[in-house]
């Protein structure tokens, strides 16, 4: 009877690790999972903050755009002026 008592205490022995270990298993499974999700939200927020420097960017170059049409603009204005206005030679 006594082996058999020692038998049966290392079995539940035995059988606490394993379930020690199964639940530690899971703990870090589900510390991975959050640590992938924590790493997708920082590249998401990283790639949005390039999205709004590159947005940033596109407007600045818009901007300067609608300046550089607005000098073409006024400077056609202007040469055309000079070429139809009467010549003060006659």
């Amino acid at each position: 009877m006594e082996l058999f008592e020692r038998l049966v205490n290392e079995q539940l022995k035995t059988m606490e690790q394993l379930l020690f270990l199964q639940s530690e298993i899971e703990r870090c499974q589900e510390i991975k999972k959050q640590l992938i999700e924590l790493q997708q939200e920082a590249k998401l927020q990283s790639i949005q903050e390039e999205i709004q420097q590159m947005k940033q960017q596109l407007k600045e170059i818009q901007q300067t755009f609608e300046r550089q049409t607005e000098e073409v603009i006024l400077s056609y204005q202007n040469q055309y002026r000079r070429t139809c206005e009467p010549s003060s030679a006659w």
